[in-house]
């Protein structure tokens, strides 16, 4: 079951102004025009690629891994990483902040995202979200056995599937306990002897003289709102990719376990002052 992350305050609205809309709007359109065009590219590619490679993607993730990072240098938004992202099979698991973690982490490397299945029913974002190849779930117990054998076809065909084990996003300040009935799936027959899974911390700095939670988006933050205030933003910020060593699941006993210490490293990750749950 999904929940909504609430604190116990949110930050104010940064208040645009004319300069600023303007600003929001160029960055806006070279944005969307770019998008438009990659998009066109990847269904072209990948009508091509889906007949001859199945479900393997050997060209497609490169238009959205570009898109993804000229996104970034669009906004204005400085990235950098640290740390080797693991080559072997297996899924990555992060901490979640903003809708601008999809930027992120894609920069990068090249990740498929886990979602909910409602999401693919949503105007615009489900069709981009299909056509970048997200792992649609759906939160039933009943259709564990057939979730958890799409993930083993995703993963043998090289697949890094990344989840999100908090549920939630944040405000970017802290790291909220994993919910291990994620990674029950991780355990079953057939995936947990291939299966790797790399702790990764997405790390966010405001721009100067802005609140430290500028680019997170949570709660019941709308979309439109949250968008205008970064990409109006004159002076902008930076975001911190963090990969840690990879895990074997065959070394943990239990879920909880798993989660334990994939959520202990993501959190090691982040500032000190940032370190709390």
């Amino acid at each position: 079951m999904s929940f909504t992350w609430f604190p116990e305050d949110a930050p104010s609205p940064v208040p645009v102004g004319p300069v600023g809309w303007l600003r929001a709007g160029l960055r806006a359109g070279v944005i969307a025009a770019t998008m438009l065009a990659g998009l066109v590219v990847l269904l072209l590619l990948r009508a091509v690629e889906r007949p001859v490679c199945g479900l393997d993607r050997p060209v497609t993730p490169f238009i959205a891994q570009g898109f993804f990072r000229l996104g970034l240098a669009v906004m204005g938004i400085r990235f950098s990483s640290r740390g080797r992202p693991m080559r072997r099979p297996g899924a990555v698991v992060a901490n979640h902040a903003s809708w601008l973690d999809i930027f992120a982490l894609n920069a990068r490397k090249r990740v498929y995202f886990v979602s909910k299945s409602e999401v693919a029913r949503w105007p615009v974002i489900g069709f981009l979200a299909r056509a970048v190849g997200t792992v649609f779930i759906a939160r039933d117990r009943r259709r564990a056995r057939e979730q958890t054998a799409l993930f083993e076809a995703r993963l043998k065909a090289g697949h890094k599937l990344l989840f999100f084990p908090e549920g939630t996003s944040t405000d970017g300040m802290r790291v909220l306990p994993f919910k291990s009935t994620l990674f029950a799936a991780f355990f079953a027959d057939g995936l947990r002897e291939m299966m790797h899974l790399q702790p990764v911390t997405v790390v966010y700095h405001a721009p100067r003289g802005q609140d430290p939670r500028f680019y997170a988006w949570w709660g019941d933050m709308g979309f439109g709102g949250h968008a205008l205030q970064v990409l109006a933003a004159r002076r902008q910020g930076a975001v911190e990719v963090v990969y840690h060593a990879p895990v074997a699941v065959a070394d943990f006993d239990s879920r909880k376990a798993l989660a334990a210490h994939l959520e202990e490293r993501v959190r090691a990750g982040m500032p000190p002052e940032r370190r709390q749950g």
